[in-house]
């Protein structure tokens, strides 16, 4: 070959580029998988369920309860205003359990749930408790009879005042 047609790049290394791509491919990994690890060490796992058998057994006392709510024919109208929440049950026969226990649950941050006990109005037969305003955001409500032999729920999106039928799961 004739030297005149090469040409020779006397730069050092450093000042080219095709080894910093090089090199740019395995950091860009190294540095990913610390930022990885960083956020897997600080992030709880707050939804991961420590005792998942007994959840998992849990299912069927749930299906009962839902079970029995369905052959009671049992629905529920709840309305959240002005820093009080009442519910009014329909049902095959009269609900007559002097209080209900609501549980209402955040979508993803248990710290915010609550359990309400509602105390049931002799004027008209509906149940109410005071209920501070709920963040914004989807919530899952439960409402419960004190033996926990029937529940009714359902899921709502909040923001301000709410109201939401409560049904029997199917």
């Amino acid at each position: 070959m004739n030297d005149s047609t090469l040409q020779h790049d006397d730069r050092p290394w450093y000042q080219q580029g095709w080894p910093w791509l090089l090199i740019a491919l395995p950091a860009s990994a190294v540095i990913g998988g610390i930022a990885t690890i960083i956020i897997a060490v600080h992030s709880p796992n707050a939804l991961v369920v420590d005792d998942y058998y007994k959840e998992g057994l849990a299912i069927n006392r749930d299906k009962q309860r839902y079970a029995t709510a369905r052959d009671m024919q049992l629905t529920g109208l709840l309305r959240s205003d002005a820093g009080q929440v009442s519910v009014t049950l329909t049902a095959r026969e009269a609900v007559a359990e002097s209080s209900l226990m609501l549980r209402v649950i955040h979508a993803t941050r248990p710290e915010l749930d609550r359990t309400v006990l509602l105390q049931r109005d002799a004027a008209d037969g509906s149940y109410r408790a005071p209920f501070p305003a709920l963040v914004k955001g989807n919530w899952y409500l439960k409402l419960q009879n004190p033996q926990q032999s029937w529940e009714i729920r359902t899921r709502i999106r909040v923001d301000g005042s709410f109201q939401a039928r409560l049904t029997p799961v199917s």
